[in-house]
């Protein structure tokens, strides 16, 4: 009974997706300017990466920027391009990841964000790393409905036949093309919903909601869903073993 337990503790997800909430809730409360709770789990981020590549874990995908943020004030907007800038530079969390051995993967639409930064962060996409150890989506300007809409717009251009359109097909069109789906979902913050992150993607992935703020999600925090992800029976339409 006790080997059966110890064996299903053992279980890693293969591919996390991350929904990184709380961070300006994280600075009021700390009675900070917003893009310090930015700031703050961008450090949480680092811990992260640090424990998914320790531990083994091939994929992480990192909800940065959806494209509803686009709505928020213009000077907030300023101040996270000004974070972009620093993050982009040779200390940056960007570098880091790469030097870890991370592969960096956009999800999403570079539109509205400066063409300094584009071309800086897909000049970081372009990067390989020397070692290679782990997968990182940066969903940056991503939603799930607009993900999926430019797919079908893409199979449209291609001028695909819809009786040759199936599943497969379509996820070929993907930003994840070639990925695994996602096995677990993790969104801090407190909020119990997927707010159109990876519709497709996770459409059988577990998850794991928390009311910790990102700026506090570090690595302790991380291995303590992924202990709660161990211990559930991914059955998936066939019997408990089928994990």
């Amino acid at each position: 009974m006790n080997s059966n337990k110890s064996s299903v503790v053992e279980k890693t997800p293969k591919h996390v997706a991350i929904i990184m909430d709380g961070n300006r809730r994280w600075a009021v409360r700390h009675g900070k300017e917003y893009i310090e709770g930015h700031r703050a789990a961008i450090n949480k981020v680092e811990e992260i990466v640090d424990y998914c590549v320790n531990k083994g874990i091939e994929y992480l995908t990192l909800w940065v920027w959806s494209t509803k943020n686009w709505k928020r004030n213009k000077s907030f907007i300023m101040d996270i391009f000004k974070l972009f800038r620093e993050q982009l530079g040779p200390n940056g969390v960007f570098t880091k990841s790469i030097e870890k051995g991370a592969k960096l993967h956009h999800i999403g639409s570079l539109r509205g964000f400066p063409e300094d930064i584009q071309k800086k962060v897909t000049d970081f996409f372009l990067k390989e790393p020397a070692d290679k150890k782990i997968t990182i989506n940066v969903a940056l300007g991503y939603e799930g409905r607009d993900e999926i809409v430019r797919a079908v717009r893409s199979l449209v251009k291609d001028n695909v036949s819809p009786d040759k359109i199936d599943q497969e097909l379509l996820a070929s069109y993907l930003d994840t093309k070639g990925q695994p789906d996602v096995d677990f979902v993790i969104r801090t913050g407190g909020d119990q919903r997927t707010s159109g992150f990876l519709i497709w993607q996770a459409a059988d992935a577990e998850f794991y909601f928390t009311s910790t703020y990102m700026p506090d999600f570090g690595a302790e925090e991380f291995e303590k869903a992924l202990k709660d992800y161990a211990l559930r029976e991914r059955r998936l339409g066939g019997d408990s073993q089928n994990y």
